[in-house]
């Protein structure tokens, strides 16, 4: 053993203890962020105009602080981003996350003193939790490589700003960066193609142990790879064993991954975002992420079914951690030290265990169809997708489902827009399958079967590299873009209609 592995394991039984100190007190250890948080902010401008001085408990945070979303809050950023002061948090922001897709363009998020630690944090303790559990640690004296944006950081009124995987790349630890991969070089290429042919010929004879990346992303890496070598990823990498992956379920993409690398390897679930570093998984042995409850972010939940409801005029009911409940969809509302507040991130959450809080990302508000208040969420398609290719040699690249309201003929019916790269033998079969496990899903799906307003899954086959072609023609392919899993409206569809 290494002096590096050796380090690795002393390390990973330190954080490990410290985890389980706050795990185990989870209400006591939400109560001090949120107190903390309230306490830190009450003069700033936000702090002052929702009257934080008389903020007791969460109780009277709900009351004062409706959920705002980025158009909601951005007021408040505006005056950040002009270089002002004491607004949403102390002080200014060190950087700010420039991410895309709001109505009004660029969302700046805000990331500060104290909150940039726990985006660097979050992700090593879930290597270490790893080493904890499973005594591994073969893949630390080898090359690491985590695909992410340009590091290349440009300014607003003193402040700098980038994609928050590019200002990650600014704090990797120094007994780190000589394991790490890609060079500093490579990493600044905007084009994603252009840099994702520099990665293979940079990292193809080198001892590659941990790949890190959005799924989808890995997937373009290791097939350039595959293509270079003429041969599996897990054979041009011997010592590959850990992957790493955040943004998207891995599930769907596992069988297509473990083909690509021509054997099984771990895989560590992330949850991060440009507003906060909200999970990951701890155990290789348990399903779900553990929610980080003394990171600098304070958590409340709205049942997804309720989150359109006003029913006594103030809003839905925000739970906090103490009463929430197993198995149902909430929506993700956070409260931070980068001065985000009453914040709705898009994201829904189910719970899978409550000693510890453990969650898995069941999709995004926004992201359901309900053309006819079936409300199918993200969380269905993928496990309905999953379980229709089980057991077979079916393989698929990427997909996404959307609604037909108004078809040439016949009854409406959901459109499942499929890339493969084994393809079913019969898709009539393939999609009365992925059919049969939705309607065990979702009840009211199997309502409108029987009931004849929606007729059976229709398939349809998306070329080759199709979806990047997509991501491509809006101006989003790689990074920390990603194809959304279904929508309420035929966008994405329709592109492949008109360019099929």
């Amino acid at each position: 053993m290494s002096i590096k592995s050796f380090a690795a394991q002393l390390f990973a039984k330190q954080i490990y203890k410290k985890t389980q100190a706050w795990a185990k007190n989870p209400v006591a250890s939400q109560n001090a962020v949120f107190q903390e948080l309230i306490q830190q902010a009450k003069h700033t401008q936000f702090g002052i105009d929702h009257h934080f001085e008389t903020i007791k408990t969460p109780a009277d945070f709900a009351n004062q602080v409706p959920i705002r979303d980025y158009e909601g809050l951005k007021p408040y950023i505006d005056k950040v981003v002009k270089g002002n002061t004491n607004v949403l948090w102390k002080g200014k922001p060190l950087y700010f996350a420039k991410t895309s897709g709001t109505t009004s363009g660029a969302k700046y998020i805000p990331l500060t003193v104290e909150s940039m630690p726990n985006h660097t944090e979050a992700a090593r303790n879930a290597i270490l939790h790893y080493i904890h559990e499973t005594g591994n640690t073969d893949f630390v004296d080898g090359k690491m490589i985590f695909l992410q944006g340009s590091p290349i950081l440009e300014e607003k009124h003193g402040i700098k700003f980038g994609r928050l995987s590019g200002i990650a790349a600014h704090f990797v630890p120094k007994y780190l960066q000589k394991n790490r991969m890609p060079s500093w070089e490579t990493n600044c290429i905007e084009d994603w193609e252009t840099k994702i042919d520099a990665i293979v010929e940079e990292t193809f004879n080198e001892n590659m142990t941990v790949i890190s990346g959005i799924p989808s992303w890995v997937q373009m890496y290791f097939e350039r790879l595959q293509q270079k070598g003429g041969k599996p990823v897990g054979e041009i990498f011997k010592n590959f064993n850990l992957f790493i992956y955040g943004g998207v379920n891995y599930e769907p993409y596992r069988a297509k991954f473990e083909n690509l690398i021509g054997r099984k390897v771990d895989s560590i679930e992330l949850f991060p975002a440009s507003e906060g570093f909200f999970a990951y998984q701890d155990s290789q042995k348990e399903k779900g992420m553990l929610l980080l409850l003394n990171a600098g972010i304070f958590y409340e939940f709205i049942k997804s079914d309720e989150f359109y409801t006003d029913p006594e005029g103030s809003g839905p009911k925000r739970y906090t951690i103490g009463e929430v409940e197993l198995g149902v969809n909430y929506v993700l509302i956070i409260s931070t030290n980068a001065g985000l507040w009453g914040y709705n991130i898009g994201d829904t959450v189910q719970f899978t265990s409550l000693k510890p809080y453990r969650v898995i990302v069941s999709g995004r508000i926004k992201h359901y169809i309900s053309a006819f208040g079936e409300h199918v969420i993200g969380k269905e398609v993928e496990c309905a997708l999953q379980e229709a290719m089980e057991g077979t040699n079916i393989r698929m690249n990427e997909f996404t489902v959307a609604p037909q309201i108004n078809p040439a003929s016949g009854l409406p019916y959901h459109e499942w827009l499929i890339e493969f790269e084994n393809e079913p033998e019969d898709d009539v079969a393939f999609a009365e399958a992925i059919d049969n496990a939705m309607r065990k899903q979702n009840i009211y799906y199997d309502d409108l079967i029987v009931g004849n307003i929606l007729r059976k899954v229709v398939l349809t086959k998306i070329p080759k590299n199709g979806f990047q072609e997509y991501m491509k023609s809006i101006g989003k392919l790689g990074g920390q873009n990603k194809i959304p899993r279904l929508s309420n409206d035929r966008k994405i569809a329709d592109f492949f209609s008109k360019n099929n």
